[in-house]
C-alpha cells in the first residue's frame, strides 16, 4: 500500500497495512541527526542569519533536499509543504547589540532563545503598535468581499510545487494556510487575551474579518494541488482553553465551519491542529467535520484511550509519543508511550502515529530511532494485544 493510500484509507475509518506516521512540526536538529548534514529547515535563528546575508536560494535548496530526505529515511507517509520566503522580498538585517540581542527598526528588542535557538521577541517598544479599529476592520472585510485575497508570489509556492511534482504520487502532502483561532488584537499575548473581554465589540468584526481572509485563500492551495490544509490556531494551553469556550462559540465557531466546507468544496482534507487541553472542543471539532485532529498532548490530560471512545468513526487523531519523553525520557519511555497510543488509538482506523506536539529542538536520536521501530513493529495491521 502507497504512503497516501495509507492516509486516506485511514482518513476513512478504516484499516490499511500499517499505522500511517507524519508529523505537523520539524525542527533543523532532526534533519541533522537523521540525515548527517547540516540544514536550514525551521533552522530558527540560522535561518533567519541566513536570509538577512541574502542566502535565500541556499536556504530554500535546503528545504527541498531535506524535506524529502527525512521522510524517506524515518518512513513518513505525510509529507509537509510549507509556503516558504518570497525572492522578491529584501530581509533587512536586525541591529545586533550583543551576541544574542537583536533591535529591528521599530525599536522592538529580540533575544536568542536558549532553549529553541528562535529568535523571541523580549522588550517590545509599545509606541511601535498601532491598535485596529471598527473603521479599519470593517474596510478590510469590504475589501475581501469585493477583491478576495491575493495569493502569494510564485516563488512562495516554489517547495510547494517541488514536494508535489516530486512525491503527489506516492505520498500525502499536506500544506498550511493562514488560521484564526480568538478574536482579538494586541502587542503582546496578554494583551491579546485581555481585549476580548475589554473589548466586546471588536469581537465579532475580528472573527468575520479572519473567517473571510483566510478562507478566501484556501483555493491557491488547491491549486497548487496538495492534499490537505492543517490549521494552527491555538486554542488551549496545558492547563485548559485560552479563553472561555462560550467567546469562541458565539464569535468564530460558524467561520470554522465554513472555513471547513470551503476546504471540502476544494477537495482538501482539513487537519485541525490543536495542543494544550482541548476537551472543550472535542466536540465541536466533529461538528465542524474537520478531518484529523492532530497534537494530542497526553502531559495536558487528552488521553487516547478516552478520546477513541468519544471521537470513533467520527475524528482521526494523530499522535501519541510525548515531547517531553522525546526530549528528556529514555527509549523504554517512548516505547511505553508508543504502545498505549497504538494499543487505543489504532484498532478500526482513524488513527496517525506522531508526536503529541512536533518533533523539537532537544529531542533525542535514540528517542526518535525507538519511536520509529515501535511503529514499524507494532503498527503493522491487525493490531494485536500490546
Amino acid at each position: 500500500m502507497l504512503p497516501r493510500e495509507r492516509v486516506f484509507r485511514t482518513l476513512e475509518h478504516k484499516e490499511p497495512d500499517i499505522i500511517p506516521w507524519g508529523e505537523h512540526s520539524i525542527d533543523y536538529n532532526i534533519y541533522e541527526e537523521i540525515l548527517g548534514r547540516k540544514s536550514f529547515v525551521q533552522a530558527k535563528f540560522r535561518e533567519t542569519k541566513a536570509l538577512w546575508d541574502g542566502r535565500r536560494d541556499e536556504v530554500i535548496a535546503s528545504y527541498k533536499r531535506d524535506i524529502i530526505g527525512l521522510a524517506d529515511a524515518l518512513g513518513f507517509d505525510i509529507i509537509l509543504a510549507p509556503l516558504v520566503p518570497s525572492a522578491k522580498s529584501v530581509y533587512t538585517p536586525m541591529e545586533k547589540i550583543d551576541e544574542e540581542t537583536y533591535k529591528d527598526g521599530s525599536g522592538n528588542i529580540f533575544r536568542i532563545s536558549s532553549t529553541t535557538h528562535d529568535l523571541m521577541p523580549y522588550k517590545l517598544n509599545p509606541k511601535a503598535y498601532t491598535a485596529p479599529t471598527l473603521e479599519g476592520i470593517r474596510g478590510e472585510i469590504a475589501r475581501i468581499d469585493r477583491d478576495g485575497v491575493p495569493s502569494p508570489d510564485g516563488s512562495c509556492w516554489e517547495l510547494v510545487d517541488h514536494i508535489v511534482k516530486e512525491r503527489k504520487k506516492t505520498h500525502f502532502i499536506m500544506g498550511f494556510w493562514e488560521d484564526f483561532g480568538w478574536p482579538s488584537f494586541g502587542q503582546t499575548d496578554e494583551d491579546f487575551y485581555m481585549n476580548i473581554l475589554l473589548h466586546p465589540e471588536m469581537n465579532g468584526p475580528i472573527a468575520e474579518l479572519n473567517g473571510k481572509r483566510a478562507i478566501a485563500g484556501l483555493k491557491y492551495l488547491a491549486e497548487h494541488k496538495v492534499d490537505a490544509v492543517m490549521t494552527c490556531g491555538d486554542m488551549g494551553s496545558s492547563a485548559g482553553a485560552l479563553a472561555s469556550p462560550l467567546i469562541y462559540r458565539k464569535y468564530v465557531l460558524r467561520w470554522h465551519k465554513k472555513y471547513a466546507e470551503e476546504a471540502r468544496r476544494l477537495g482538501l482534507k482539513i487537519i485541525k491542529h490543536a495542543c494544550g487541553r482541548t476537551w472543550d472542543f472535542i466536540d465541536d471539532f466533529i461538528d465542524i467535520g474537520y478531518d484529523a485532529y492532530e497534537a494530542i498532548q497526553a502531559s495536558a490530560g487528552m488521553d487516547m484511550k478516552l478520546l477513541k471512545e468519544k471521537t470513533k468513526g467520527r475524528l482521526t487523531l494523530w499522535g501519541g509519543v510525548t515531547n517531553e519523553n522525546l526530549i528528556l525520557g529514555k527509549p523504554g519511555d517512548i516505547k511505553k508511550d508508543a504502545l498505549y497510543a497504538i494499543k487505543w488509538g489504532a484498532p478500526g482506523g482513524g488513527f496517525i502515529y506522531g508526536a503529541s506536539h512536533s518533533l523539537a529542538v532537544g529531542t533525542k536520536r535514540e528517542n526518535l530511532l525507538m519511536m520509529k521501530e515501535c511503529r514499524d513493529r507494532f503498527g503493522v495491521y491487525p493490531v494485536g494485544d500490546l
